[in-house]
């Protein structure tokens, strides 16, 4: 059992100090995963993956979400919650432009890596849409788009196979494009 599994396993069973140990060892990969997200977002300067990274900290201590076991479902969970910090990010630009618009077609934006210009609030709705038509492809955008996770990482974050994750990934592509489309028109 590698460290970071034991140290998710301390914090799950009520330590408050594992997850004080954790972070400097998730820090780095964190920040990754923000700044990769921050790249897609050219005219949000106010935002830095530092201030990701430590809402994040904020969110997953304050979530009473400690019951993680291994890596891939610490990676998981934080990937949501990066997720869910960039849209809260992106509605409230949005709020204050009342004009931000996907520039790039969701296939591309969806690509890893990702293009910029990616409308991150109607990225949101129509995920919202997917999660109730599918939550495993909404599982697998999740940790492809969101958390950075390769096609094997997020197969073995969901118990699957490399196969089911690539034709789940191509099919949630499809569907949430349409989605994005017809939500514009």
């Amino acid at each position: 059992m590698g460290e970071l599994t034991a140290l998710l396993r301390r914090w799950s069973s009520g330590d408050r100090q594992a997850l004080d140990e954790l972070i400097p060892i998730v820090y780095d990969e964190l920040k990754r995963l923000a700044g990769y997200h921050l790249r897609l977002e050219e005219d949000q300067p106010s935002l830095t993956s530092t201030a990701i990274v430590h809402e994040a900290y904020l969110r997953l201590v304050g979530s009473g979400e400690s019951n993680m076991q291994d890596r891939q479902h610490f990676f998981a969970v934080a990937s949501r919650v990066i997720r869910h910090i960039l849209v809260d990010h992106a509605r409230r630009h949005v709020a204050a432009k009342r004009d931000l618009r996907c520039n790039s077609p969701l296939e591309q934006a969806l690509t890893v890596p990702a293009q910029s210009g990616l409308d991150l609030v109607e990225l949101d709705q129509a995920l919202e849409r997917l999660g109730n038509a599918d939550p495993d492809k909404l599982r697998v955008v999740e940790l492809r788009f969101f958390g950075g996770l390769s096609i094997e990482e997020t197969a073995e974050v969901m118990r699957t196979s490399p196969a089911t994750v690539k034709r789940e990934w191509s099919v949630a592509k499809i569907w949430l494009y349409e989605q994005m489309q017809a939500a514009k028109s």
